[in-house]
C-alpha cells in the first residue's frame, strides 16, 4: 500500500459521485457497459460491508439526447429544413431523471442490491430541520445495506446562473457530493471523472503530468484547467474546489477515472491511482519520494559530473563501495532476513524465495565483483577509431556513457549492486525500481552504496523509485531516460515496452535447453545436465528443458540421466514421445520456464530437430550441446539463434561475471545494442571528435579528403 493512502484502512462510509461525462456517451446515449461496471463494484463494496451513497449527473444530459429525438419525430419538413432549437435545460432534466433512476434500479436490481431516490436542491440544505431529516433517513438506509441515490433537482432548482452565483450551499454535483461527504459523516469521497485525475495542465497536453498528491500550497497557482465537462455543467474546476473543501473539512477525496471498471476498489485497496485530496497532505511534501522529472534530470546532472572525474576517481569510488558493502554486512543481513521471513509469510514460491535470499557469502562475492570491475580497462573516453579526414582534420570515434538508465527487477537484491556498480563504472546515472518483496533489503544496499558516492558528485547519481506506480510516469520521460532495462518475466518486458517510447533492452524468458547427442561421453553429458539444472534452479541460465538425441534411448544414457536428475530431486516431465516412453507426466507447454527443480524432457530425431525445437519453443537466451561430434556441434553451434551458444559447457556460464565483465545489469535477448550478458561496454554509446585548425566546408572547395586510419 501507498504510504499516502494508508487513510483507506479507516474508510467505513463512503460517496461516490460519478459525473455525466462517465453516465453517458458523447452522443448524450446512455452508457450501460460503464454504468453496469460502476454498480458492480459498488455491489461488491457493499457486501464487503461499506456504507456507500451515490452522487449521480448525467439526468440533463440523457434528457436533452431523448427530447431531441421527440422532436425530431414530430417536426415538419419546415422544422427540419431550420433545426435551430434550444431545449429548456428543467425539462430535459425532468425527462432524463426517471430514465436514469429506472436505470441504476434495473442494474441495482439484477446485482439483488437495494437503491434509493433523492431529489435536493439548494434551498431544502437552508433548513436546519431538512438536513437532521436527511442525516436519520439515509442512516437507516445504510443500516439496511441500501444504496441512496442523490441527483441535484435541476427540474425545479430555481438559480440560473451557478458559477455566477456564489451564494448558494452549493452549485452542482460535485459540490453537492462535497456537502454531502459533511453531513453524512463519509469517511472518504471519490469523484469520478473522464481522465485520470488532476492534471498539471489539460491532459491532451503531453506535457501535462499527472498528480499523485494534491497540496493546495503547491499547486493552487500552478495548475492549468483544460475544457469544462463535454456534457454536464461541471468539470475539473468543479471537482477541484468540492475536493479542497472536502479535504481541508477533514474528509479525504480522490478524483479518479470512472472508464476504469476497478477504480473505486483500487482506491480503496491504498493503490495509488487519480490524485488524492487530504488535509495533511502538505506534511508529507518533506518525507513523499521525489517525482519522476525531477528524480531523472538528477541523475542526468550527476552522471555528467560523473563522466568529468579522473578515471581514478571513478576507480576509488567503486573501491569504497566494495568496502562500505563489507562493513555493512550485518546490517544488510538483518534487512534482508526480514524479506525472506515476509515472503515466506505472504507464501511466495519458493524460487522467489531463492532469488530474494542473500547466502552466507554473497555480500564478499558481490565486493569482489565490484573490486574486478573496479581494476578493468577504463572504458569512458576510449578511441576506437582515428581517421584523417583532410589535412589538419582528425576525427576520433570514442565511448562515452548512454546518460540515464531505467533499470526494473524483481526479487534480486544482488542485482541492485551489480546494476549500481556497473552505472558508476560506465558513468551513467541511475534509477533503479526493486521488487517489493526486497524493499528492506534494496533499501540498505542503496543506502550503503549512495553514502560512499562523493558529495562533489551526488547521492541522486543512483535512485531508488519506492513506488510502482512511479514506474509509468517514469517510461514517459524518453527526453531524460536513454534506456529501460527490465529484469524478469516476459510479462514485464512486455508490458514496459507496450508503455513507452524509451529504447528497452529486453530480457524475455530464460528457457534453456541442453541437447546430448549421440556421441555424447556419459560423464560429460551428467555433469553438464545436472550443473545446469540444479546448480541454481531459479537462476535464468538454468536449464528447463533436455533434449535427448533417439538412440540414447537405447543404449541406456536417456534412462541414466532421468535417474540422476530424479535422485537430485528434479520433477520431470516429458513432451509427448519422452512422457509415453518414460512414464512421466506431460507437460503443458515446452515454452515454460520453471525456475525451480523441475524441468522438461523430450526425445529428438538428430541435431536439426534439436535446432528446430529450440527455434520454436525456446527464448533465444542460452543453449548448449553435448557431443563429440565436432562437425555436429558446429552445426548446433551456427545454427542455433541465442544470444549464447554453447559446446559441452554448461549453460550456467552465461553469467557476466563468469564471462569476465565484472558484473551484469541483466542478459539480453534483444538484438539491437547488446545481446546475452550486458557488462560495461553495453552500457556505452559512441561520440565523435573532431579537431582542426579552423577549416570550413564552403562547398568542399579546396578541401582535400584524404580519409586515411589512423587508428593504432
Amino acid at each position: 500500500m501507498d504510504p499516502s493512502r494508508c487513510f483507506v484502512t479507516n474508510v467505513k462510509r463512503l460517496i461516490v459521485k460519478v459525473g455525466t461525462a462517465v453516465v453517458t456517451r458523447a452522443d448524450g446515449r446512455l452508457a450501460v457497459g460503464r454504468l453496469g461496471a460502476l454498480c458492480e463494484q459498488l455491489k461488491e463494496l457493499n457486501s464487503q460491508g461499506y456504507e456507500i451513497v451515490l452522487v449521480t449527473s448525467g439526468a440533463v444530459g440523457l434528457g436533452r439526447q431523448r427530447l431531441r429525438y421527440r422532436k425530431l419525430v414530430n417536426s415538419s419538413l419546415a422544422d427540419l429544413q431550420n433545426p435551430q432549437y434550444e431545449l429548456d435545460g428543467k425539462a430535459c432534466a425532468a425527462v432524463g431523471q426517471s430514465s436514469l433512476m429506472a436505470l441504476y434500479d434495473t442494474l441495482f436490481s439484477q446485482l439483488d442490491v437495494s437503491s434509493s431516490q433523492h431529489l435536493v436542491t439548494d434551498t431544502d440544505f437552508r433548513n436546519g430541520s431538512f438536513r437532521k431529516q436527511l442525516s436519520e433517513t439515509v442512516k437507516s438506509l445504510l443500516a439496511l445495506k441500501v444504496i441512496p441515490i442523490f441527483n441535484e433537482n435541476d427540474a425545479v432548482s430555481t438559480r440560473r446562473a451557478p458559477y455566477e452565483d456564489s451564494s448558494g450551499i452549493f452549485w452542482d454535483n460535485d459540490s453537492l457530493a462535497g456537502l454531502l461527504a459533511l453531513e453524512l459523516q463519509a469517511d472518504l469521497l471519490v469523484l469520478l471523472s473522464d481522465v485520470e485525475g488532476l492534471y498539471s495542465g489539460p491532459p491532451s497536453d503531453p506535457d501535462s503530468k499527472l498528480i499523485h498528491t494534491y497540496i493546495k500550497e503547491k499547486h493552487q497557482g500552478e495548475i492549468t484547467f483544460g475544457d469544462k465537462s463535454r456534457l454536464g455543467r461541471g468539470g475539473m474546476t468543479a471537482k477541484v474546489n468540492a475536493a479542497v473543501c472536502a479535504a481541508y473539512a477533514g474528509i479525504p477525496v480522490v478524483i479518479t477515472s470512472g472508464y476504469a471498471t476497478d477504480s473505486i476498489i483500487k482506491v480503496l485497496q491504498g493503490k495509488r491511482i487519480g490524485t488524492l485530496f487530504h488535509q495533511d497532505a502538505h506534511l508529507w511534501t518533506s518525507v513523499k519520494e521525489v517525482g519522476a522529472r525531477e528524480m531523472a534530470v538528477a541523475a542526468r546532472e550527476c552522471s555528467r559530473r560523473l563522466q568529468a572525474m579522473h578515471s581514478d576517481d571513478r576507480r576509488k569510488i567503486l573501491l569504497d563501495i566494495a568496502d562500505a558493502l563489507e562493513a555493512n554486512e550485518s546490517l544488510i543481513k538483518v534487512e534482508n532476513e526480514a524479506d525472506v521471513a515476509d515472503a515466506q509469510d505472504a507464501g511466495y514460491d519458493k524460487s522467489l524465495v531463492a532469488r530474494l535470499a542473500l547466502k552466507p557469502g554473497k555480500i564478499a562475492s558481490l565486493a569482489k565483483s565490484v573490486r574486478v570491475l573496479a581494476e578493468m580497462e577504463e572504458p569512458i573516453g576510449q578511441v576506437l577509431k582515428r581517421t584523417e579526414l583532410a589535412d589538419g582534420l582528425i576525427l576520433e570515434k570514442t565511448s562515452c556513457p548512454l546518460g540515464v538508465l531505467l533499470i526494473v527487477f524483481e526479487s534480486r537484491p544482488d542485482a541492485l549492486v551489480q546494476i549500481a556498480s556497473l552505472a558508476i563504472r560506465s558513468g551513467n546515472g541511475l534509477l533503479l525500481k526493486g521488487g517489493k518483496e526486497a524493499k528492506r533489503s534494496n533499501a540498505i544496499l542503496h543506502k550503503v552504496i549512495t553514502s560512499a558516492i562523493p558529495k562533489s558528485i551526488g547521492n541522486k547519481l543512483i535512485g531508488l523509485v519506492a513506488s510502482r506506480e512511479d514506474i509509468p510516469d517514469l517510461l514517459k520521460l524518453d527526453d531524460v531516460i536513454d534506456l529501460v532495462i527490465p529484469r524478469g518475466s516476459n510479462k514485464l518486458v512486455s508490458q514496459i515496452k507496450e508503455l513507452t517510447k524509451i529504447p528497452v533492452l529486453g530480457h524475455s524468458d530464460g528457457i534453456c535447453h541442453v541437447y546430448v547427442d549421440k556421441s555424447a561421453k556419459v560423464d560429460t553429458a551428467k555433469r553438464i545436465v545436472l550443473d545446469a539444472k540444479i546448480d541454481y534452479p531459479a537462476a535464468c541460465n538454468a536449464m528447463e528443458t533436455l533434449l535427448v538425441h533417439k538412440d540414447l534411448s537405447s543404449n541406456g544414457l536417456l534412462n541414466t540421466l532421468t535417474k540422476e536428475l530424479q535422485h537430485e530431486g528434479v520433477t520431470l516431465y516429458g513432451g509427448p514421445r519422452a512422457s509415453s516412453l518414460l512414464n512421466i507426466p506431460e507437460t503443458h507447454s515446452f515454452h515454460h520456464e520453471y525456475s525451480s527443480m523441475a524441468c522438461t524432457i523430450e526425445i529428438v530425431d538428430d541435431v536439426q530437430a534439436a535446432i528446430d525445437h529450440i527455434h520454436q519453443h525456446g527464448s533465444s537466451h542460452t543453449d548448449c550441446i553435448v557431443t563429440e561430434n565436432h562437425e555436429v556441434a558446429e552445426i548446433f553451434l551456427h545454427g542455433v539463434d541465442s544470444a549464447a551458444v554453447f559446446h559441452n559447457a554448461s549453460t550456467r556460464f552465461c553469467d557476466g561475471a563468469r564471462f569476465g565483465l565484472g558484473a551484469e545489469v541483466g542478459i539480453s535477448t534483444s538484438r539491437i545494442h547488446a545481446r546475452g550478458p550486458v557488462g560495461v561496454e553495453g552500457l556505452l554509446t559512441t561520440q565523435w571528435i573532431l579537431r582542426g585548425s579552423g577549416q570550413v566546408v564552403d562547398g568542399d572547395k579546396g578541401v582535400i579528403y584524404t580519409h586515411r586510419d589512423l587508428t593504432q
